[in-house]
C-alpha cells in the first residue's frame, strides 16, 4: 500500500513535534497502527528508539538486550523467568512483545541461480502421501521422486515404505525408464543414503555405494539444513501433490504406479521447459539424453535379502507375515529373497519355497504341499490343520469351537462336520450360521446346519451339495431340484367303500369273461 506524502508528513510531525505515540496518531488520523509503524521505521526510527510512555519494563531493557545479543535464540519464557528473579513484576504478554522487537534479526540470504549441465545431476527424495490400509496392516504410502537437473524430467514411483530396498528399487526403475543415468545423484541426509556424518566426513549406505559402483555415478549428500540445494526435486514433489495425486482414485499400488507412468510421460513431459518456454520438457530430455551415461548390460538385483531362523513350526516370519517352508527345514537358518510381488525362500543356492508377497499383517501364506508333508508326518496335525482352515475362512468358528470344548463336545468330529458344511455352503454362509449358533447359545454343528438350511429355504435355493460330481461339464451344470412331496399325501387318504369295491370287481369279472 502506498502512503500519501501528506499523510506521511502528518505522522512525522505528530511524532516529533507533539510527541504522540503510535496508537494516538493511528486513532486521530484514522489509519492502522501498522501504517504509522511503517512510516516511522522508514524514517529511521526503530521501535526501541521511539518515544513511548514510561513502563515498568524500562529498567530491564539493557539486561534483555545484553542477553539476546549473547544468546540470540533464548526463548522469551526463559528470559521472563530471569527477569522475574531480578524483580520484574509485569505481565508476560507485554514482555514477550518487547522480546520480539529486541531479538536480533538474521539478514536475508541471497542465493545464486543453479545452472546445471546436461546429463550432470539428478536430485532424489521421498515424499509422504498418507497411509494405505491393507487388511489389518496400515502401510505408509511413499513416493520416490527423481528429477533430472537439466531437463527437469520427473520419475515417480510409489512404494509401501521408505526402506533402503525400495530406495534402491526406485533408482533402478528410474534408470530403466529413462534408458540412462546421470553422473551425480544429489541426496538429502536421509538414512537410505547417509548413515553417519561429521562435518564433511560422510559414511554412505553400503547398498547405495554398491548401486553407484554398478551404474558408475557419484552419490553426493547436500549440506545439512540446506533444502534449497535440491529445490528442483522439492518443487517436483509439490507439483505431484497438486497436479497428480489430488482427487485421484486408484484400486491398488500397481494401478497407482501405472497411472503415475502415464502422467510422467504425458502431462509432466508436456510442460514448458523453464529455461526456454518454446520447447517442452520432453524436447529438453531428448537433448539431455545424449549426455547421460549408458546403462550396463547386466541388471542390478533389487530383491530384499534377509536371514531368517525357522522355529519348530514350518514358517518363517518376514515383513509382518508368516510364509510356509517344507517341514524338513525347521530349526535351520534360511534366506528370504523378496521382490514387490514374490517371496522366495532359499537354502544356500537352492530355492525351497516361493509365495506371492502379502502386504497385510499377521497372515499365514502357505503352500499346500508343505502342509501335506507335515500332515503325513504327524497324524495329530490333521485336527490342527482343520481348525486353522476354519479360523481363516470362518472367524466365528474359533469362538464356537472354544465354547464347544468347554461343554465337552468332541472337537475332532465337530471340526470334520464344520469342514463338510464349509465345502457345501461356502465361507460367507458359514460365518452367518456360526454367529447365529453362538447367539442362540448352541455351539454345535447341528445348530449351524439348521441355520444354513433355514437360510437356504428362505432364499428358495436348491439343496447344497458337496462337489463330488465327476469331472464332466454337463454333470457339473446339472441342477438338482427337490421333489414335490404332495403326492405322498394320498397315503393317508381313506380306503374306498364296499359298493365301489363290488362295482370294481364286477367290471374286472366282465373284462375277464369277455377276454
Amino acid at each position: 500500500m502506498t502512503i500519501d506524502k501528506a499523510l506521511e508528513a502528518k505522522i512525522l510531525r505528530f511524532h516529533h513535534v507533539e510527541g504522540w505515540g503510535v496508537h494516538t496518531i493511528a486513532v486521530q488520523l484514522d489509519v492502522h497502527h501498522s501504517t504509522v509503524d511503517r512510516v516511522l521505521s522508514l524514517a529511521g526510527l526503530p521501535k526501541i528508539d521511539r518515544a513511548t510512555r514510561p513502563s515498568i519494563l524500562d529498567p530491564y531493557l539493557p539486561f534483555m538486550v545484553q542477553m539476546l545479543e549473547q544468546y540470540p535464540t533464548l526463548s522469551a519464557v526463559r528470559l521472563l523467568e530471569m527477569a522475574r528473579i531480578r524483580g520484574y513484576q509485569g505481565g508476560s504478554s507485554h514482555f514477550r512483545a518487547r522480546v520480539a522487537q529486541l531479538r536480533p534479526r538474521k539478514l536475508p540470504e541471497a542465493y545464486l541461480r543453479l545452472s546445471l549441465m546436461p546429463g550432470e545431476v539428478v536430485q532424489v527424495d521421498w515424499g509422504h502421501f498418507g497411509h494405505v490400509q491393507i487388511g489389518r496392516a496400515k502401510r505408509p504410502l511413499m513416493a520416490f521422486v527423481m528429477v533430472l537437473g537439466y531437463s527437469r524430467r520427473v520419475f515417480l514411483r510409489f512404494y509401501l515404505n521408505a526402506r533402503t530396498d525400495n530406495f534402491i528399487r526406485g533408482h533402478v526403475d528410474a534408470f530403466n525408464s529413462w534408458g540412462a543415468c546421470a553422473r551425480v545423484c544429489w541426496y538429502d541426509n536421509l538414512k537410505s543414503a547417509v548413515l553417519e556424518r561429521d562435518g564433511t566426513a560422510i559414511r554412505y549406505n553400503p547398498q547405495l555405494i554398491e548401486l553407484a559402483a554398478h551404474y558408475q555415478f557419484e552419490p553426493r549428500a547436500m549440506n545439512v539444513y540446506r533444502g534449497n540445494e535440491k529445490g528442483r526435486v522439492e518443487r517436483a514433489i509439490r507439483y505431484i501433490r497438486g497436479n497428480f495425486f489430488a482427487a485421484r482414485t486408484w484400486t491398488s499400488i500397481e494401478d497407482l504406479n501405472a497411472q503415475a507412468d502415464l502422467w510422467c510421460a504425458g502431462v509432466s513431459d508436456d510442460r514448458a521447459w523453464p529455461q526456454d518456454n518454446t520447447i517442452t520438457i520432453r524436447d529438453a530430455f531428448a537433448q539431455e539424453k545424449l549426455s547421460l551415461l549408458a546403462l550396463p548390460n547386466n541388471p542390478f538385483l533389487t530383491e530384499e535379502r534377509q536371514e531368517v531362523r525357522v522355529p519348530k513350526t514350518p514358517y518363517v516370519r518376514f515383513d509382518l507375515n508368516d510364509y510356509s517352508v517344507p517341514p524338513v527345514h525347521v530349526r535351520t537358518t534360511l534366506t528370504v529373497m523378496a521382490s514387490q510381488e514374490t517371496v522366495r525362500i532359499v537354502d544356500g543356492s537352492e530355492e525351497i519355497a516361493r509365495h506371492p508377497r502379502s502386504w497385510d499383517k499377521g497372515q499365514q501364506v502357505e503352500d499346500e504341499a508343505h502342509l501335506a508333508a507335515l500332515t503325513n508326518a504327524k497324524r495329530a496335525a490333521t485336527k490342527e490343520r482343520g481348525q486353522h482352515r476354519l479360523r481363516v475362512a470362518v472367524p466365528s468358528s474359533a469362538l464356537l469351537l472354544k465354547e464347544a470344548g468347554e461343554r465337552g463336545y468332541s472337537l475332532r468330529s465337530l471340526v470334520r462336520a464344520l469342514q463338510r458344511l464349509l465345502d457345501e455352503y461356502g465361507a460367507a454362509e458359514m460365518e452367518l450360521a456360526c454367529a447365529e449358533a453362538l447367539e442362540r447359545g448352541v455351539p454345535h454343528d447341528n445348530a449351524v446346519r439348521q441355520s444354513l438350511e433355514r437360510r437356504r429355504e428362505q432364499q428358495q435355493l436348491p439343496p447344497a451339495l458337496a462337489l463330488v460330481l465327476p469331472d464332466n461339464e454337463q454333470a457339473r451344470n446339472l441342477t438338482v431340484r427337490a421333489h414335490a412331496l404332495a403326492a405322498y399325501d394320498q397315503i393317508n387318504q381313506p380306503r374306498p367303500t364296499t359298493q365301489d369295491t363290488s362295482s370294481h370287481d364286477t367290471t374286472n369279472d366282465n373284462d375277464n369273461t369277455g377276454s
